[in-house]
């Protein structure tokens, strides 16, 4: 870990399923470990676990958290280090057990040691509200809100954001958790003919900053498919550039925010909002 520097706990969270969380906790996983940054993404979906499969280390998962939390393994038998990036490690799920045989005293004793090795710790919760997305939110600093610019993706996000509010250490303390707003899947054709939310009204609908919009693209489901994160496999590309910034954003660099444009293949600038 960096000397003088804490580590964060981010949660990267959703009400919804199927809305890009998986790929952009691996994607902003690596854009920090790009940036110099040591990291571990954790995989809280117990029973589903697809964190390994996006970062293409499937094969090499031997141990994971739940036998760290039960004592069957040490903590460092568990961790995979990424064979690209050398600062990104992957802390994986259990493809066997079920949500249950997470505890709250054993997450929070993960959580914990690795506080101690990394400079961010990114949790990759499951969908909706249940005791894994409880526990993956639990000791965090800081959460990315990932949604679909569709209003079953906003409302679902909006119950997400109460339970940050409520049920985190932070709130318990009468702390914040910093939230940030991830939009993903973004189709400006479809936004311009009302076939989706614009981003003016997801941010209206969720009141909390936003810090980065994603369009959609082949290149993120042909990144996940080769197991490489968009951020690595294609980082020339318009979704690759746009999680870069949001995770300049999320180290607290200024940097314009942009609205994708389909028509010229460029980023048209969100003018008189502030980024997250």
């Amino acid at each position: 870990m960096s000397e003088g520097k804490s580590a964060r706990v981010l949660v990267v969270t959703s009400g919804k399923g199927g809305v890009g969380k998986t790929t952009s906790t691996a994607a902003m996983g690596a854009a920090l470990a790009h940036l110099g940054e040591k990291v571990v993404v954790v995989d809280f979906d117990v029973g589903l676990r697809n964190l390994d499969l996006v970062l293409g280390a499937e094969r090499r998962v031997v141990f994971d958290l739940i036998n760290v939390i039960n004592g069957v393994a040490k903590l460092q038998q568990a961790l995979i280090r990424d064979k690209r990036l050398e600062n990104l490690y992957l802390l994986p799920a259990s493809q066997t057990r079920d949500k249950d045989a997470l505890s709250e005293e054993g997450v929070a004793k993960v959580i914990a040691e690795l506080r101690t090795k990394f400079d961010w710790i990114v949790c990759d919760s499951p969908a909706g509200i249940e005791r894994g997305a409880t526990l993956a939110m639990r000791h965090a600093d800081a959460a990315i809100i990932v949604t679909n610019p569709e209003v079953s993706s906003v409302r679902d996000s909006d119950r997400i954001i109460g339970l940050l509010d409520s049920k985190t250490e932070r709130a318990e303390r009468g702390e914040c958790v910093d939230k940030h707003l991830l939009i993903t899947r973004y189709h400006p054709w479809r936004a311009a003919r009302g076939e989706m939310l614009s981003i003016e009204d997801v941010l209206e609908i969720l009141s909390i900053p936003l810090l980065g919009i994603i369009p959609e693209s082949e290149e993120v489901l042909r990144a996940s498919n080769v197991g490489s994160p968009v951020t690595v496999n294609a980082a020339l590309s318009a979704p690759a550039r746009a999680y870069f910034d949001a995770t300049r954003r999320l180290k607290g660099e200024q940097i314009p925010m942009q609205i994708p444009n389909e028509s010229r293949g460029i980023f048209n600038k969100l003018f008189g909002r502030k980024a997250a």
